[in-house]
């Protein structure tokens, strides 16, 4: 197990299904942190994901992106702030919204999504290699679960049969 788990009382703390899905995101994203960086990415940080999972193709608040990601406005616009300082993204008026600014990829940022995008069959192909496709295929399934009951239904679930 990775040392990355703190200890508690001179002993590692108990390994639960929450820190094991967190460091299993931790891994995975790792590999596409160090694949964002090979393509020439190497300003954007794990902590960007939050931004480039919840954005819209045509643009998104900085307060709906914050609630997306469950973080605050100021946290959220910080990392905005980061991205559009090295050309990942611009601000644009909202034509809905005079007073509103989109959130909105440039060629760059959308070279970042595409990246990722490119990622997503390769990490499923090689969790495939390592549990099975059947088991990535249920893990998948079961993982939405979770999200499905721990959001009280509200986020439907998003899994094709197979």
């Amino acid at each position: 197990m990775s040392t990355r788990i703190p200890t508690s009382r001179g002993r590692r703390r108990p390994v639960t299904l929450a820190v094991l899905m967190r460091e299993a995101f931790v891994a995975l994203n790792g590999i596409v942190m160090a694949r964002l960086a090979e393509r020439g990415h190497t300003a954007v940080r794990s902590a960007h994901s939050a931004v480039f999972q919840y954005l819209d193709d045509t643009g998104t608040t900085v307060s709906l992106l914050a609630e997306r990601a469950q973080m605050t406005k100021q946290a959220m616009a910080e990392l905005v702030r980061h991205l559009e300082g090295h050309g990942y993204l611009v601000r644009v008026p909202d034509p809905a919204d005079r007073r509103a600014k989109l959130v909105v990829p440039t060629d760059r940022g959308r070279e970042v999504l595409a990246i990722a995008a490119e990622l997503v069959p390769e990490i499923d192909e090689w969790a495939g290699r390592i549990l099975g496709p059947d088991r990535v295929h249920d893990l998948k399934a079961d993982l939405d679960a979770i999200r499905h009951a721990a959001t009280g239904g509200r986020e439907p679930a998003s899994l094709p049969e197979r």
